[in-house]
């Protein structure tokens, strides 16, 4: 699956650097669909094909780059890959914390 579209990488343009910005906006959600890891982009540089956001589900939880090319030829069980979540819709971040903690709740 190409991860980023057209739509995406303008959308990300138009944000740009959200580094001071203590809330961000999440533009876009990547899964593996076989496991928990979970990237959250809130930027993306176009040049190098980085992207900058929130990365979940693996050993902890932290902000960082991540590769778009990379995560594009992980190769997962039954010829799956890594995928974006094509219903996400764009929300702060502090929304995504209140969601998961929610979720947390459900689950205990």
């Amino acid at each position: 699956m190409k991860l980023l579209t057209k739509e995406l990488e303008k959308r990300f343009a138009e944000i740009g650097d959200q580094s001071q910005v203590s809330d961000p906006v999440i533009v876009a959600k990547f899964f593996n669909p076989c496991g928990s890891a979970t990237w959250y982009a809130t930027e993306y540089d176009a040049e190098n094909q980085i992207c900058f956001g929130y990365v979940t589900g693996m050993a902890f939880d932290e902000w960082g780059t991540f590769s778009i090319p990379e995560l594009e030829s992980i190769k997962l069980p039954l010829g799956l890959g890594i995928e974006r979540d094509i219903y996400f819709k764009e929300k702060r971040f502090n929304e995504l914390l209140k969601e998961h903690e929610q979720n947390n709740n459900l689950e205990h």
